[in-house]
């Protein structure tokens, strides 16, 4: 590990790749390092989506439009708690972004057809979505690097490749021709994999493959486990980092900066506790194990300011013993509900998970218990539908009963029962959601008005896609708790990604990108990726900064 560069960059996530990678194509001397014994972070676990308007893939089928309808969108959705230049910068240079990562490195970007805005109603929003995912590679060019990708969230069955796009056309079984043929497709592309003797990978894997595989053609050297424990600081000027590696601490001085992409603090009790709504369980997150807050505390102690940190990239999750599950189309699709502990509904349960989560901890602060709640569905449901990684018909695992995720009821009094809800309120609940489906208007919550309620819901059921009756027994009750893909507070900084104290005021040589600042989206979601773009975008415009803007220790400028 050296003693001295230009340039430390701390995490091998998104934000700290693309990092590195700009800072070298710079021509500064960088490092990366990493806390863990893998590269990828949060990223590698993810779905793979890009929110990052007017991009090269985007335009590629037309589907670009002015980013002056981004802005709209942002400020229409963000307001007041991001400056408007920080979130008009991520617009303005996110097309820049993607073609210098195609120019560096072998992932390609494709749009997901018609994967909608969170909130395509809005002023500026597109119903059919601005987010792109990277095209399967094949990663035989890591070699053995690629034993250190990070393990994923969740595998396909049988490790097949599973675009974002074909997962939409599988979780409907076979409803429509395109799950059977979906699966056919992607059970091909497999048996082509192994005769080719390929190393296929998709979704966020391949992001965190082409990005490491970047690193490597700029010889950006990538050190693993080695933890930071804080910044070295010297005339008010972060001047380096102190890491721990090998049970020594050892430190890294950087010449001209230090960004920090080291991840969220989802996975640190003590941090959950202080700052987010309660419930909040560490077991309930699907955000890396490693994501435990260093770097934010680091900032912190370097007299940073932080920002939302109440807020998290939520999503109703199924809280299943050593791997929660992340709720996205079993939310949307038809015949299902979610009712609280008056065995009520409380919202549109197709809403993007974000504000879905919002609601939950809304309706727990005023007494009503939202935590957990239940998913309702009926045995129509399970015989149609892919539900939480299970085909269609297949049984619920006895581990689920027996942990309580799932209860079972002959009829919905029996349920009410099993889950402890009054049997007339939870009659009554269904019976009336029962009504809006057969009528396809949801008096109570709009359930299927929005374009991205249909996105994940079954085009077969009429008149409302995201509505049908639950009636047909044995009916089922899945737990749902206030899970996160990670945390959304973190370090606050400007357009430049400039880490900022209290007052405004620059420190300098701190960058921050990623889950450990606080987040350009503030306290929503623009649409799929909206986590990873500003990753990538923020994390090159800190290596921008830093080489226009800073020069070695005993002469810094900072040039506004």
């Amino acid at each position: 590990m050296p003693t001295e560069v230009d340039v430390v960059v701390v995490g091998a996530g998104a934000a700290g790749m693309s990092a590195a990678l700009a800072a070298a194509d710079r021509g500064l001397d960088t490092v990366l390092l990493e806390k863990s014994a893998y590269f990828g972070g949060s990223t590698a676990r993810s779905g793979g989506g890009v929110w990052i308007p007017g991009n090269y893939a985007l335009k590629a089928v037309g589907q670009d439009d002015a980013l002056e309808n981004a802005k709209l969108y942002l400020d229409s959705i963000v307001g007041d708690v991001v400056p408007k230049v920080r979130r008009d910068t991520y617009i303005d240079r996110g097309a820049e972004v993607m073609d210098f990562i195609k120019a560096r490195t072998p992932v390609r970007f494709t749009w997901v057809p018609d994967y909608a805005d969170y909130h395509p109603e809005r002023p500026g929003g597109r119903a059919k979505g601005r987010t792109v995912e990277p095209i399967p590679l094949d990663a035989r060019f890591l070699g053995e690097e690629l034993e250190r990708l990070h393990p994923a969230y969740t595998k396909a069955p049988a490790n097949m490749i599973v675009t974002q796009a074909d997962f939409r056309k599988m979780s409907l079984g076979m409803r429509t021709i395109r799950g059977p043929l979906t699966i056919m497709k992607v059970t091909i592309r497999r048996m082509v994999s192994l005769m080719r003797r390929q190393r296929m990978y998709a979704m966020g894997n391949a992001i965190a493959i082409g990005l490491r595989q970047g690193l490597r053609d700029a010889g950006v050297p990538v050190h693993y486990e080695a933890d930071l424990q804080d910044l070295v600081i010297e005339d008010g000027r972060v001047v380096g980092v102190r890491v721990r590696r090998d049970g020594a601490e050892v430190v890294v001085r950087a010449r001209r900066g230090v960004v920090l992409g080291s991840g969220g603090f989802e996975r640190n009790t003590e941090l959950r506790e202080k700052h987010l709504p309660q419930p909040t369980s560490a077991d309930w997150t699907t955000g890396s194990q490693f994501n435990t807050g260093g770097g934010l505390l680091a900032g912190v102690a370097a007299g940073a300011e932080s920002g939302l940190m109440d807020d998290a990239w939520w999503g109703p999750t199924i809280p299943l013993p050593g791997r929660p599950w992340f709720c996205l189309a079993e939310r949307n699709l038809p015949g299902s509900i979610i009712v609280n502990q008056a065995g009520e509904r409380f919202m549109n349960e197709a809403l993007p998970y974000v504000e879905a989560v919002h609601e939950i901890y809304r309706g727990e602060a005023t007494g009503v218990g939202h935590v957990p709640s239940w998913m309702v569905i009926d045995q129509r449901y399970r015989n149609r539908y892919v539900f939480a990684g299970l085909m269609p018909r297949q049984p619920f695992p006895g581990r689920w009963f027996k942990e309580g995720i799932v209860r079972k009821g002959a009829t919905l009094a029996d349920l009410a029962a099993e889950i402890d809800v009054p049997v007339e309120s939870l009659t009554r609940t269904v019976e009336r959601f029962n009504g809006f489906a057969r009528t396809g208007v949801d008096a109570d919550f709009h359930r299927g008005e929005s374009a991205y309620d249909k996105y994940y819901s079954d085009p077969t059921v009429k008149p409302n896609p995201s509505l049908h009756t639950i009636d047909e027994g044995p009916f089922y009750a899945v737990k749902i708790v206030p899970g996160d893909l990670g945390t959304k507070g973190g370090l606050v900084t400007d357009e430049r990604a400039r880490v900022l104290r209290p007052d405004g005021s620059v420190i300098t040589g701190l960058y921050a990108s990623g889950n450990v600042s606080s987040s350009v989206m503030g306290h929503t979601y623009p649409g799929p990726g909206g986590t990873i773009g500003p990753a990538l975008v923020f994390g090159y415009l800190a290596a921008e900064d830093i080489a226009q803007h800073t020069a070695p220790h005993s002469n810094v400028s900072e040039t506004a």
